[in-house]
This record gives structure tokens, C-alpha cells and sequence, in this order.
């Protein structure tokens, strides 16, 4: 990993290691980033409802195993 100097809004970084009570900026700013990159990972999993949905018969399946 590179170092990146940022400025970061003092109230939201305080906030922030208040909310998660993280001992340093590195743990928060890498937290955040890790929750944002599942946020859009989720979204892009909902977007598929309804796509391509199995279309059988479960209790057929289930009959023909026996």
C-alpha cells in the first residue's frame, strides 16, 4: 500500500472513531472503505432479483430422489 496525504473533515473523523471506537485513523478510514465497497457489493446483488429464477418443480425433485 502507497502513503496518501488527504485532508479529512475533523467533525466526521472524530465522530467516526467515536462510533467505532477505533484507536486510529488508519483503522477508520480502511473500515469505511472495506463497509462502502460491501454497500455496493449488496446493491449489485439486489439488482439481480428476479433474474433468472429457477423455474422447476421442487416436490417433483423431491419425489424422483426416492
Amino acid at each position: 500500500m502507497g502513503i496518501t496525504n488527504i485532508v479529512i473533515d475533523d467533525r466526521l473523523l472524530k465522530i467516526g472513531l467515536n462510533i467505532t471506537g477505533f484507536n486510529t485513523k488508519k483503522k477508520l478510514i480502511n473500515f469505511a472503505l472495506e463497509e462502502l465497497v460491501k454497500r455496493k457489493n449488496r446493491k449489485d446483488i439486489i439488482s439481480l432479483k428476479g433474474v433468472n429464477c429457477w423455474k422447476g418443480d421442487l416436490e417433483e425433485m423431491r419425489r424422483s430422489r426416492h
